[in-house]
C-alpha cells in the first residue's frame, strides 16, 4: 500500500469549491433530511444505501471513543469484504482522516479505499469508509459529504438512542464520568473567526471538572469548572455548577453577577465546605477584547506568534462556594485582554500541571508552556494541541492519573469579515 494523500476539506462553514458537480449535488439536503427520519440506529444502512448511489461498497461507519484513541466501528446488518475492526487513531489510514479533518484514499486492489472524516457541527466524531472503483474529484468530494451526512445523522439519533454512546466506550464509564460526558457541550466547534477544542482525562472516571460555552452573535461565553474532590460528588457540584451558569447566562446577567450566583449557590446547595475553582469568560468575535474573572483558579496562558507569551493575570477570588462562607464577599476583579488575530489562550486545571509519578517533579507550568508554544507553532488545529498536550500528560504519569486534567483552548483568527 502506498501512502494516502489527503484531500483538503472545505469544512462545514465554507463554500462549496468552484465547478464542483458532485453526484450529490441538488439532492444532499432532501437525502439528509429523509434519513433523519429512520430508526435511530439505522445510521450504517442509510449510509451504505447512500454510497451504494455512488458505486460504493464496504461502507463502515466508525465513532471515536471517549478518550479519542480508537475507532470503532458501528455494527451494520451489510455484507463486507472483510469483517471492520477497531481502528487506532494514532497508527492507522481511518485514523489519519480523523486527525487531518480531511478525506483520505490508498489504493486497494483495482479499487480504492476512501476514508472520510465524520463531522458533527465542527466536531470530528468518527470516521466513514468506503470503496470505490476509482477515487476521481468529484467521488472524494462526495465522500466528504457524507461524512458530513453522517455526522448529522448521528447527533441527531443521538438523542433517542444509547447505541453511539455506548459505541464510544472502549470500558465501562464511571458514574461520575457519565455525568459529566452529559454536561459537556461538543469538545470541538470552530467559526471563520473563532475556535475552540477541549479535551478531558481520564475520560473513563473524570470527575470534577467540566466546561461550557455559547456564541451568542458576537459574543463568546466560556466557563471551565474544577470541582473540589472525586468521583459522584464532585460531579454533583459540576452539574449545579454547570446549571447555574447556563441559567444566569441565558438571563443576560454580567460576568459579575453570574460570578457571585456561582459562589453563593454552592454554598447554599453544599453547606458541608464543597467548592469549585473556575473562570468566566467573554470574548468578542469581532473586535478580539477578552474579559474574564478568576475563581481561585491557575491563571490562563497567552500564546502569541506561535510562542507562549505569558500568563494572563486577574486578581481572583476565593473559590464558588466559599467567598460567601468565610467572609463577606470580594470584590469581583474583570480582566481585559485585547487578543491579535491569530491569539490563542489556553484555560486548564491543576491536575495539568499537578501531575507527577510519585517521587518525582510535577509536569509544571514551564512543560506546559513549552509543549503549548511548540504545538502551536506547528500551525495545527487547536483540537490537535490540546489532543498533544494531554497525551505529554498521560505519558509524564505513565497513563494513570490522580487527578482531572482538562484542556481548553481557544483562538481567535480576527473579525469574521476579515
Amino acid at each position: 500500500m502506498r501512502d494516502c494523500y489527503p484531500v483538503t476539506t472545505t469544512g462545514s462553514t465554507d463554500i462549496e469549491p468552484p465547478g464542483y458537480g458532485g453526484p450529490m449535488l441538488g439532492s444532499d439536503l432532501g437525502i439528509a433530511l429523509r434519513a433523519a427520519q429512520s430508526a435511530p440506529q439505522s445510521v450504517p444502512d442509510v449510509m451504505r444505501r447512500v454510497a451504494a448511489a455512488l458505486g460504493a461498497t464496504d461502507v463502515v461507519v466508525y465513532v471515536v471513543d471517549f478518550a479519542q484513541t480508537t475507532l470503532e466501528p458501528l455494527p451494520d446488518r451489510g455484507a463486507h469484504a472483510e469483517v471492520p475492526q477497531s481502528e487506532p487513531v494514532a497508527t492507522s489510514m481511518a485514523g489519519r482522516a480523523f486527525v487531518d479533518g480531511a478525506v483520505a484514499v490508498a489504493p486497494r486492489g483495482d479499487s480504492s479505499r476512501i476514508w472520510a472524516p465524520i463531522v458533527e457541527g465542527s466536531d470530528r466524531t468518527g470516521v466513514l469508509g468506503l470503496t470505490v472503483p476509482d477515487a476521481t474529484d468529484d467521488l472524494l468530494a462526495a465522500s466528504e459529504e457524507l461524512g458530513l451526512l453522517a455526522g448529522h445523522l448521528i447527533a441527531t439519533h443521538a438523542r433517542t438512542t444509547d447505541l453511539y454512546d455506548l459505541h464510544r466506550r472502549r470500558r465501562s464509564l464511571s458514574l461520575a464520568a457519565s455525568m459529566q460526558w452529559d454536561l459537556l457541550p461538543p469538545l470541538v466547534f470552530r467559526t471563520p473567526a473563532i475556535s475552540i477544542a477541549g479535551i478531558l482525562e481520564p475520560a473513563y472516571d473524570v470527575g470534577g471538572d467540566c466546561f461550557d460555552y455559547a456564541l451568542n452573535d458576537q459574543l463568546l461565553s466560556l466557563v471551565i469548572f474544577d470541582a473540589v474532590g472525586h468521583g459522584v460528588e464532585s460531579s454533583l457540584v459540576a452539574a449545579l455548577g454547570i446549571g447555574c451558569y447556563r441559567h444566569n447566562r441565558r438571563e443576560a446577567h454580567s460576568l459579575e453577577q453570574i460570578h457571585a450566583a456561582l459562589d453563593e449557590a454552592i454554598a447554599e446547595h453544599f453547606p458541608r465546605l464543597a467548592f469549585a475553582t473556575g473562570q468566566l469568560v467573554e470574548i468578542d468575535v469581532e473586535t478580539g477584547v477578552l474579559t474574564w474573572t478568576n475563581a481561585g483558579h491557575p491563571a490562563p496562558l497567552l500564546i502569541r506568534g506561535g510562542r507562549v507569551v505569558g500568563e494572563l493575570a486577574c486578581r481572583p477570588t476565593l473559590a464558588w462556594g466559599l467567598g460567601t462562607t468565610f467572609s463577606d464577599p470580594a470584590p469581583v476583579t474583570l480582566a481585559t485582554e485585547h487578543l491579535e488575530p491569530g491569539d490563542s489562550v489556553l484555560f486548564y486545571t491543576d491536575g495539568v500541571t499537578e501531575a507527577h509519578v510519585p517521587g518525582e517533579e510535577e509536569f509544571g507550568i514551564e512543560r506546559l508552556a513549552d509543549l503549548a508554544g511548540r504545538h502551536a507553532a506547528d500551525e495545527v488545529e487547536p483540537a490537535e494541541v490540546v489532543r498533544h498536550l494531554v497525551r505529554a500528560v498521560l505519558d509524564y504519569k505513565t497513563d494513570r492519573l490522580d487527578d482531572d486534567a482538562t484542556l481548553v483552548l481557544v483562538r481567535w483568527d480576527g473579525p469574521s469579515s476579515r
